[in-house]
């Protein structure tokens, strides 16, 4: 979910209304996942790298977390919606931590549209976690498979089994993954598009969900009537 910067920049407002305006955003695309029939939705909220961003940007930006909770919680129980976190988020502030924890707890046994947000989130720390805690366990490096490192991912873990993701829209211009999902994208289609987040509409969302839909995705083989 990238601009909300220069969002604010272009509207001449402190960064964290940008913020603000990109959570309002949120909100409308998950609602548009849900209607769509979508069953998993995954954000990139805030990555590892962002702690290198200013001291009040990064306090405003948790502080929102709680508003967010604060103000949502009861709209997406009621739409049945699922929350995973992907990420370290216990090194937030403890007013973070405690309204994301009431989140999870409170959605835990609803089974509608499953919505992950990673948070403290690093595609390649995943991994390193992932690799680290088989070791621990005594694996036989010579027996891993591709497998073992998936279920031993935040995706992966016995209580989300989340499967990989078949679309990644990333949204102001910029044309990288940076570090999201590094292990589950190897074959997610991508999209890209310079509208800034806190204008990305659902309309938008729709229109790149049905041309997504026409793709053709082989995973590396060849259309049945080429072989």
């Amino acid at each position: 979910m990238d601009g909300n910067g220069r969002w604010a920049k272009a509207h001449g407002v402190p960064r964290v209304m940008g913020h603000n305006a990109g959570m309002q955003a949120m909100k409308k695309i998950v609602i548009a996942t849900s209607n769509m029939g979508i069953k998993y939705l995954t954000v990139y909220a805030f990555s590892t790298e962002n702690w290198k961003r200013s001291t009040e940007e990064v306090s405003g930006i948790f502080n929102l977390i709680v508003k967010y909770v604060n103000s949502e919680l009861e709209e997406l129980d009621e739409n049945n919606v699922h929350i995973n976190i992907f990420g370290e988020y216990d090194m937030l502030p403890k007013a973070s931590v405690d309204a994301i924890n009431k989140m999870v707890g409170r959605l835990a046994d609803n089974d509608g549209l499953v919505f992950n947000i990673a948070l403290n989130y690093g595609g390649r720390d995943e991994i390193l976690r992932s690799v680290k805690a088989l070791i621990a366990e005594g694996k036989d490096p010579d027996g891993l498979t591709e497998d073992d490192i998936s279920k031993h991912l935040y995706s992966g873990s016995a209580h989300f089994d989340v499967p990989d993701p078949d679309l990644i829209i990333r949204t102001s211009g910029e044309e990288r993954m940076s570090n999201f999902l590094t292990w589950q994208a190897a074959y997610s289609e991508l999209m890209f598009t310079d509208t800034l987040w806190p204008d990305f509409a659902p309309e938008e969302y729709a229109e790149m969900i049905e041309s997504y839909s026409n793709r053709d995705r082989r995973f590396g083989g060849r259309k049945e009537a080429d072989k």
